[in-house]
């Protein structure tokens, strides 16, 4: 699986680092060519003379390096490899990725770089569940870097315990083999739409559902992960589309409408846009101004395209569509009904009542409805559900 592989090891600064001396080693015995980068960091736990000794290469170090740099060779390094592995990654070294910073070698070779990346985390637990570490992750996520780990453990520096503990050589070679390896979606074609529409009452004036975007988003980047190619319709949202994936953005729902025809054939559809179900017939030309009488406008409603009944029920139907049912009252039931009625394959309902904190959130809790009966999952990150949602379509397309 790895031989002749080139895997370029970034190696940052923290206790989990003398792992890294075991992955080399794993990495090599399956055929793989092995080089290092280490952070300045890195070097207060383990030596380059021992990364060195295991690669049999040389260690860079310096992002100034007169000899390496003379031929711009952090570019080199970026593109030379067939895959990155930042491990141990640290909280700080994936802050400075996340925001694109470039102050040392091991974060100007991730800037550069368009070969995948994958990330083993290690730090306290305390760092690893901080909001701003999560936000890191979530954009370097939508950025299309993959994760493995952390596990769940005692840290060796501090003696508590919890997710936070890198994963071990094997369980991050297995992952180097996934991210190497065509995926189970390589050669399917996956359309995803996501986000709200933007119906306009007037030039400065919208109606709009509240959604971010999070969950379709999370969702395009876990199908491309599993090697499918992506075509994303994405309206207005508030998160930015993930990278490696073809992007169609659109404003209002008949323009989605017409991207989704587009797009087609397919071998999966996954509808998870916030479509508004009605548009003002008579948007104004130009914006609305109260004009001192007290007369309201009167604004007269048409019904929005069904995009999802129209792909269900159409003549390039892909094999597999999955909706999406977001409600406030009888989810399960609503959802069913939904199923029935528009004629596609899954729904994934959620509760979106204010008191959830779902909609705009990090997190959903999610219930997949099938001809077979609901299947409730339990509460956990967007990221999360999509790659269990992902899973079981590559099942599905198997």
């Amino acid at each position: 699986m790895l031989v002749d592989k080139r895997i370029l090891l970034i190696i940052g600064g923290g206790i989990a680092a003398y792992k890294a001396l075991e992955l080399i080693r794993r990495l090599r015995e399956r055929g793989a060519h092995v080089r290092a980068v280490m952070t300045r960091a890195a070097q207060e736990f383990i030596t380059p003379l021992s990364v060195g000794a295991l690669t049999a290469d040389h260690v860079f170090t310096d992002l100034f390096d007169r000899q390496a740099e003379q031929d711009v060779g952090h570019i080199r390094l970026a593109r030379e490899a067939d895959l990155i592995v930042v491990a141990p990654a640290t909280a700080d070294l994936m802050a400075k990725a996340a925001q694109g910073l470039a102050g040392d070698l091991a974060t100007a070779v991730l800037l550069a770089t368009k070969r995948p990346v994958l990330m083993a985390p290690a730090m306290n637990p305390a760092m690893w569940a901080h909001p701003a570490t999560r936000r890191n992750q979530a954009q370097l996520q939508a950025d299309g870097v993959r994760f493995v780990g952390p596990n769940r453990g005692e840290m060796a520096e501090s003696g508590e315990a919890g997710e936070g503990r890198m994963a071990e050589p094997l369980e991050i070679v297995a992952a180097v083999e996934s991210a190497l390896s065509e995926g189970p979606l390589a050669g399917k074609h996956v359309l995803v739409t996501s986000g709200p529409t933007h119906e306009p009452i007037d030039p400065v004036r919208y109606i709009a559902n509240r959604s971010s975007g999070a969950q379709g988003t999370a969702l395009a980047a876990a199908l491309r992960d599993l090697g499918a190619r992506v075509t994303f319709v994405t309206g207005p949202a508030v998160v930015a589309p993930p990278s490696g994936v073809d992007v169609v953005r659109v404003e209002t729902a008949r323009e989605m409408a017409a991207a989704v025809e587009a797009a087609l054939p397919a071998d999966a559809a996954v509808m998870a846009a916030a479509v508004a179900d009605w548009r003002v017939a008579n948007a104004a030309g130009q914006k609305l101004k109260k004009d001192g009488t007290g007369k309201l406008p009167v604004l007269e409603f048409a019904e929005n395209p069904d995009i999802l009944a129209t792909v269900s029920k159409g003549p390039k139907r892909p094999r597999l569509v999955v909706g999406f049912a977001a409600e406030t009252t009888d989810v399960t039931a609503h959802a069913m009904a939904k199923l029935t009625r528009k004629g596609c394959d899954w729904i994934v309902a959620n509760d979106v009542t204010p008191a959830t904190g779902i909609m705009g959130g990090a997190e959903n809790a999610v219930a997949l409805i099938t001809v077979a009966g609901a299947e409730t999952w339990p509460r956990m990150s967007k990221t999360d559900v999509a790659q269990r949602l992902a899973a079981r379509i590559a099942e599905a397309l198997r």
